[in-house]
């Protein structure tokens, strides 16, 4: 066959690449699905378990142990302050509460005195004189306190018998302390007057107070309100338990008169002048 028989549409096919026969697509492994048989909560509790922690999640994890640790001691720390109160007798905390309100009380006695004296120095017609008398006054009572001059009032005798030998300086000094908070205004122990300078110590088995060696049994007068003097040493965890808790024996009676003898020399002090010289 020539070329003049070719018709234009066999030229046209002759320059066209061969068909290609069409392919299917391919088809690749079939997508990982949920494991056959696996509900949601399943598939959730794979995908949780095991836990993928990171380093950053395990720092926090540890800070915030830490965090509670602390607390948690704090709370038990501040509830071991309490454990005393908490586990007192109702009687016990009455007591406590009415020692409390004592203790107001003399302190708004005080707040009264004062006002009452700066009234009568105001209104007084000879101040000059009124002065002199308050001054005389004041002069009595510091001496009291000082332990220059002798005292006498109702108050207590608290006798402490240390058969054993248990009974220390510090003990006692609480003691002190203790009476001295519950308006104590003046103290002699054994013979010593103590003074707000007192000091006591431990010395050969034996409690010295300001140098001066005492024995057992330790005898405190006190000049001072019984009715606040006696509870203050028998609250709970006070005085008098911890020391029958050294097998010690503690008698407190009271008086309508407590005669405080003992006195201390005045002293000059080496530096202070009065500042109206």
């Amino acid at each position: 066959m020539s070329n003049q028989d070719e018709s234009p549409e066999n030229r046209l096919r002759k320059e066209l690449p061969e068909e290609v026969p069409a392919t299917a697509p391919a088809v690749g492994p079939p997508a990982r699905d949920a494991e056959p048989g696996l509900t949601g909560r399943g598939r959730l509790v794979k995908g949780l378990w095991p836990p993928r922690v990171s380093r950053a999640q395990l720092i926090v994890a540890v800070l915030l142990f830490g965090l509670g640790f602390g607390l948690a001691v704090q709370v038990a720390s501040n509830s071991d302050d309490d454990t005393a109160l908490r586990g007192a007798r109702q009687e016990d905390l009455v007591r406590i509460l009415d020692e409390l309100d004592d203790r107001t009380q003399r302190l708004e006695d005080e707040k009264q005195g004062l006002e009452q004296q700066r009234d009568e120095l105001e209104n007084s017609s000879d101040q000059a004189e009124e002065a002199r008398r308050q001054t005389v006054e004041k002069e009595r009572q510091l001496g009291i306190l000082a332990g220059t001059v002798a005292a006498q009032g109702p108050g207590i005798t608290m006798t402490i018998d240390d058969s054993k030998g248990t009974v220390e300086a510090d003990m006692l000094l609480d003691a002190i302390q203790e009476l001295r908070a519950a308006g104590a205004e003046a103290i002699q122990v054994n013979g010593v007057r103590v003074v707000a300078g007192t000091y006591l110590t431990d010395s050969d088995d034996r409690v010295s107070v300001d140098g001066n060696k005492i024995n057992a049994p330790y005898r405190f007068k006190v000049i001072g309100k019984p009715q606040d003097l006696e509870p203050a040493l028998n609250i709970p965890g006070g005085v008098v338990q911890t020391l029958e808790k050294e097998q010690a024996t503690v008698t407190v009676e009271r008086s309508d008169k407590i005669v405080v003898d003992a006195l201390r020399a005045a002293k000059r002090p080496d530096y202070a002048r009065s500042s109206s010289q």
